[in-house]
């Protein structure tokens, strides 16, 4: 028998603004038809309590990052139908949208049975409802084809009825032939039922695929006629990005007939203007099985984004299978109750997370190859190690006798430089993962090593003396100069975040760098002589809001930014020309911190997404946001959830 959903537990919170970072007040509402006493109430979000946070009616039992456990009074007992109601004071940043708040609780009881609570999103006076699912731009159509990120040279005339399908024909083997079957295996993807590619015995639009080998490795040229249509291009991705091209507007013409045409004649040259255009994914915070990562390969193909920054590790968790260290996932890849890493992030007490197996990870690879998509793979080091250092505690100085924190809260989370056992597990790691990875490039990543990290060490203490250095920016150049030198010894150019330049730096001769941090971090990374691409969170983080809004979901340390914010962003604004060359491309980000339902997913990347991937690949005299907000609304997003209330 299926119990009663009112059955339950129910935990609700509301936020109050106010001094320091404001006041979170909980509530607990014992549904159930027996008394309750001797329990803790766990829950987990963004949300983080203080070391001296102060609450009420009740007490902190135990807290690691956005993991809290509380109890009421000695004593206390919660009877059928009543609530017990509490409040934290002292938070480690003020809300500023309800995904901060509590994201799933539940009641642990005396005997350590733990049984999820009905968690509502926290409320705050006089906020309007949650806003979920893909933002409607609602804009009038601007252009009578519908093309995200729109060509860099269209001359179209002529009108035709909306084509059913594309009817392909490459001929024989070669990159045309391999871009069809791409072609094919991505619209079968993401438009399941559609039959964007049919027969011509189904009414598909003819397409003939002719090489050309004077277009560059992603250029394309589409000729149009009364009958069809000629795409040639010199490669299998070339090929890809003019019938992704056709595609779009194939769709646009025939889902949306009164707004978009199919053009009789003229032509379409096109070809991106900067050669890196990424998106990252966090699968650490979050973790995303294979078939949501190869729909979202998927959508980056449908945006013309050719690289994937998989973010395999962090605090939070590690990913990916390794051979010579079973326990990194043993451990390292699971949360729950009573686990070594506790409910996280919205998760429940119940044992949650996941592994790629390395035939997960080669198979993803060669989807994405297929896609004309490279993969970097990023093992986030020395900082945010926490769920490495508990799989491999033995990693550890065992003289270090002082706690630090993390930004995060995370204690201790670094793996110490001066720890010599660090390097040849580092480099094992590594080494079996190069071979997962073909791709040229490896991230390191690099970012947030707290100031105080490896202070109370006497290796790393010893460390300093030798170097003549303080702090640790220091130390942290020395492990990762270790690191790429192992890479390059394999054949790879290593990447990070913008603070592998602290401290001293890694070669810039073969790497490049993110900047993140601000909009000016990038142009400085830039002058300083290394490779940039530039992915502020003030502009391309997609887990910032939409808005400064309440009921906007996502996070607000670098603030807000709408579609039409991040579409306006120029990367390399007031660049001198020596800086531009060192511009390489752009990356959304896409941190998993308050992606706490599929829904709140597709309404923070899309169409932020779709935004940053124009300003990649489309030359800026060519953008229009009038043009793109009429038409990205046809653009797919991962999870198919569209704006809601």
């Amino acid at each position: 028998m299926v119990a009663d959903w009112h059955d339950s537990f129910l935990l609700g919170s509301t936020y109050l603004p106010g001094a320091g970072n404001g006041m979170l007040r909980l509530s607990l509402t014992n549904r159930t038809k027996a008394p309750i006493e001797g329990f803790r109430v766990g829950f987990s979000g963004q949300i983080r309590a203080m070391d001296d946070a102060r609450i009420g009616n009740g007490r902190i039992v135990t807290r690691l990052s956005g993991y809290h456990e509380i109890a009421p009074p000695a004593g206390f007992v919660l009877q059928p139908g009543a609530t017990w109601e509490t409040a934290i004071d002292g938070l480690a940043f003020p809300l500023r949208h309800w995904t901060d708040g509590p994201a799933a609780g539940f009641v642990i009881y005396g005997d350590g049975r733990a049984v999820p609570a009905v968690t509502t999103p926290p409320a705050r006076e006089n906020s309007p409802a949650y806003r979920r699912g893909t933002m409607a731009l609602g804009a009038e159509p601007a252009a009578p084809i519908s093309v995200v990120p729109w060509p860099n040279k269209v001359a179209l005339s002529g009108r035709r009825s909306p084509p059913q399908g594309l009817t392909i024909a490459a001929g024989g083997f070669g990159p045309a032939l391999a871009a069809r079957i791409a072609f094919t295996e991505l619209v079968s993807r993401l438009f399941p039922g559609e039959g964007l590619v049919r027969d011509q015995r189904e009414d598909g639009l003819g397409v003939i695929l002719s090489e050309d080998t004077t277009l560059g490795a992603e250029g394309y040229r589409i000729g149009f006629y009364s009958h069809g249509a000629k795409l040639e291009a010199a490669t299998a991705t070339g090929f890809l990005y003019g019938l992704i091209t056709l595609g779009q507007m194939a769709r646009g013409a025939r889902l949306e007939r009164s707004d978009y045409s199919f053009p009789t004649a003229g032509s379409i040259e096109d070809a991106p203007t900067s050669r890196f255009r990424g998106s990252h994914l966090d699968v650490a915070r979050r973790f995303y099985g294979v078939e949501e990562l190869s729909r979202f390969l998927a959508v980056l193909a449908w945006n013309k984004l050719n690289v994937f920054h998989w973010h395999l590790s962090d605090d939070e968790a590690w990913r990916v299978e390794i051979d010579a260290y079973p326990r990194l996932t043993e451990i390292g890849a699971w949360r729950g109750l009573g686990l070594p890493l506790p409910p996280l992030l919205g998760t429940g007490p119940e044992k949650s997370g996941g592994v790629y197996s390395k035939a997960d990870v080669k198979a993803l690879v060669a989807l994405a190859a297929r896609f004309g998509i490279e993969v970097i793979p990023e093992i986030d080091m020395p900082g945010h190690c926490y769920a490495m250092l508990l799989a491999l505690p033995e990693l550890q100085d065992p003289g270090e006798n002082g706690l630090y924190g993390s930004i995060q809260h995370f204690p201790n989370n670094c793996l110490n430089p001066a720890v010599e056992a660090v390097y040849p597990a580092l480099e094992t790691i590594l080494g079996e993962m190069v071979e997962l990875f073909p791709g040229p490039r490896f991230h390191l990543g690099a970012d947030e090593v707290p100031a105080a990290a490896w202070e109370t060490s006497p290796l790393a203490n010893q460390m300093r003396d030798r170097l003549g250095a303080t702090g640790a920016p220091p130390l942290q150049a020395s492990l990762l100069k270790r690191m790429q030198a192992f890479l390059t010894s394999k054949g790879k150019i290593t990447c990070a975040w913008e603070e592998a330049a602290h401290g001293g730096g890694i070669d810039k001769a073969n790497c490049y760098l993110v900047g993140w941090v601000n909009v000016e971090g990038s142009q400085k990374l830039a002058a300083d002589g290394y490779e940039v691409v530039v992915a502020p969170g003030q502009a391309y983080y997609l887990d910032m809001a939409n808005s400064p809004d309440w009921h906007e979901p996502g996070a607000g340390w670098a603030g807000s930014s709408s579609p039409a914010e991040t579409y306006a962003f120029d990367p390399v604004a007031n660049w001198s020309d020596g800086e531009k060359a060192k511009f390489i491309g752009v990356q959304a980000c896409i941190w998993s911190e308050p992606m706490s339902d599929r829904a709140v997913f597709d309404r923070l990347v899309f169409p932020r997404l779709s935004a940053i991937a124009e300003t990649g690949w489309t030359a800026s005299a060519n953008k229009s946001f009038a043009r793109f907000a009429g038409s990205v609304g046809l653009m797919p997003n991962l999870y198919g959830q569209r704006e809601r209330a």
